[in-house]
């Protein structure tokens, strides 16, 4: 049944690709607009993650925020199969535009690790590949695909350019061979941590975050970056932005050095979804998990 799903992928591929990008982008609205339909349970949640994100705003303004991010989903789709049949080295600036990245750029270039951050949020892929298109050192953080047909060839795809793919459940065991090349790590940084994860302001509320990026920082003491690519209109086209770098020196003053860093980047990647709410994806459950004072509560009632 793998073996299907995969073969079925890649006949459905042979006749998207013969189209051009910008078609296939309006298609992949198109079902994004079914999917916002269709799918009640993930729009219910989207619904709801957007009220107690934004309750300044009306029930209209989160429907249309809400059935734009469905779109957005599957236009990453589509981006992810076009990205290394359209972008090279002599044609990038067609696709991309960059701001705020010099000090990184720079960072990097001499020799110095970074923790690279971003969210589920615009083209979060493309950052990754253009590192690697032009040579940058750099590890990016994924859980494997269950189909492992789909899983290979979607790794063949991210390593085009050179980026190195880890299992993220291998990550910690590489720490020692990546701190030695001096090389930078990249991690998608929104996701509910469960019990056991700091829990920090996100949009208002407390949410599960992984202490391990912090943790990692400290250890190595190595930068925060976190940036963002996000679509601009409709088109294949990104603007990939650094809203803000972490230095060591900052969280080495703090009481609470480990909570002040995750508090730090989550609050930047706020930014910088506020910035375009339509292009994050509300249907995640990021707010699963609760604080043990609010599970004490809970339980007392």
């Amino acid at each position: 049944m793998d073996w299907i799903g995969y073969a079925a992928l890649r006949v459905g591929l042979f006749i998207l690709l013969r189209l051009t990008v910008k078609a296939n982008l309006r298609f992949a609205r198109f079902l994004g607009s079914q999917m916002w339909k269709h799918y009640e349970r993930g729009r219910i949640r989207a619904m709801d993650n957007l009220r107690r994100s934004f309750s300044d705003k009306d029930e209209k303004w989160c429907e249309e925020t809400g059935k734009r991010s469905f779109q957005q989903i599957v236009m990453l789709v589509i981006d992810i199969f076009y990205t290394s049949k359209l972008v090279t080295r002599d044609n990038w600036r067609k696709y991309t535009r960059y701001k705020n990245i010099e000090q990184v750029k720079w960072l990097m270039q001499g020799g110095q690790g970074v923790l690279m951050l971003t969210a589920h949020y615009g083209n979060f892929e493309i950052m990754g590949y253009m590192m690697g298109l032009f040579g940058f050192n750099i590890y990016s953080i994924a859980r494997p695909i269950d189909n492992p047909y789909i899983n290979k060839y979607l790794l063949s795809l991210r390593k085009h350019t050179g980026q190195k793919i880890i299992d993220k459940k291998g990550a910690t065991d590489k720490m020692d061979q990546i701190i030695v090349e001096h090389a930078s790590i990249g991690f998608i940084a929104d996701q509910d941590a469960g019990k056991k994860g700091v829990f920090v302001d996100f949009f208002g509320k407390k949410a599960s975050t992984y202490k391990s990026i912090g943790l990692m920082a400290m250890q190595y003491d190595m930068p925060i970056v976190v940036a963002s690519s996000k679509r601009v209109g409709d088109d294949f086209f990104f603007e990939i932005e650094v809203h803000r770098i972490i230095f060591p020196d900052e969280w080495k003053v703090q009481d609470d050095p480990l909570t002040w860093i995750t508090q730090e980047y989550v609050k930047s990647t706020e930014d910088f979804i506020r910035q375009d709410p339509t292009q994050y994806w509300w249907l995640h459950r990021r707010w699963k998990h609760r604080p043990r004072e609010e599970r004490k509560k809970m339980k007392a009632k």
